[in-house]
């Protein structure tokens, strides 16, 4: 958690950029509502669909949250998805929230953490440690694009989820019912337990650092992080995410958001390389988006 010193900086940064968007005619990032939307149905990549097919199960019923024998596909995160809505202006893609997401006017930030949440909008995310090859621990690994990907292992009780974008990203959740470690080594990942309720696959992570942000647009968090995952594949086309936040460190109550993953067929995982020294302007430097 940063010092008194490090929070009195944050807070008064935060006030002076909020003085200067004001004077610019734009919205505090504090206030104001955007209206929940839901998934676009039927689209990805700005293209049409045909409604999805069912949910894939295996011969025991079981879902199935990879592709399906002879087929190929990964999953797709929406960049500009969020845990919480800004208010128009903000950094993120209303097009794929869970209706019931917060707005980032109800997040129970600590002063702290809203006033740096503020500050990373207001910098247009330039500090994301992602663009700097790190990689994405829980939420911000489910909306960097260019594929996800499920290894279920039952023979291993184990199940493997791979990302492509940015740095390569992978965990492994293990499915035997073993208990977190009393002292977890603090990792990007954290230590992840997961189990099955009913169609649903429950993640259970502690553990992390704090080298990451949760999400694209700045959520923070500390080692104090208990992270609730939740996966729904809603049909064959679409899972429903949903994170549960529980960082006393950070947070003066749990909270919950999400977003929706989409499918894209004929797609594979490939190399995809972050390296040093990378100039990636609108991201890194603050510089105008596209």
């Amino acid at each position: 958690m940063p010092t008194k010193s490090a929070v009195a900086v944050l807070l008064a940064s935060a006030l002076a950029l909020a003085l200067a968007a004001q004077d610019l005619g734009n919205t505090d990032l504090n206030s104001g509502r955007l209206a929940n939307t839901g998934p676009v149905k039927g689209k990805a990549k700005g293209k049409s669909r045909p409604p999805a097919a069912p949910t894939p199960r295996n011969a025991e019923g079981h879902v199935i949250l990879g592709p399906l024998p002879g087929e190929k596909g990964v999953w797709e995160g929406n960049a500009g998805a969020t845990l919480a809505t800004n208010p128009p202006g903000g950094l993120d893609n209303p097009s794929m929230y869970l209706p019931t997401n917060l707005s980032i006017a109800d997040v129970p930030f600590q002063p702290w953490a809203r006033a740096l949440y503020t500050y990373r909008q207001a910098q247009t995310t330039k500090d994301d440690p992602h663009v700097r090859c790190k990689a994405s621990g829980g939420p911000r690994m489910y909306h960097t694009p260019y594929g996800i990907e499920f290894i279920d292992a039952p023979d291993e009780k184990a199940m493997y989820i791979v990302g492509v974008g940015g740095p390569h990203t992978w965990g492994i959740v293990y499915m035997d019912g073993r208990p977190h470690p009393s002292k977890p080594e603090p990792s990007f990942s954290g230590h992840e337990v997961g189990h099955w309720d009913g169609d649903t696959l429950v993640i259970d992570s502690v553990g992390f650092n704090e080298k990451f942000w949760l999400t694209r647009e700045g959520i923070p968090h500390t080692k104090e992080l208990h992270l609730i995952e939740r996966f729904t594949r809603t049909d064959h086309d679409t899972i429903r995410y949903e994170a549960t936040i529980d960082d006393p460190g950070a947070y003066t109550a749990p909270w919950t958001g999400g977003w929706y993953l989409t499918w894209q067929a004929n797609e594979e995982m490939y190399e995809y390389i972050c390296q040093e020294n990378n100039r990636d302007v609108a991201h890194m430097f603050g510089g105008p988006r596209n």
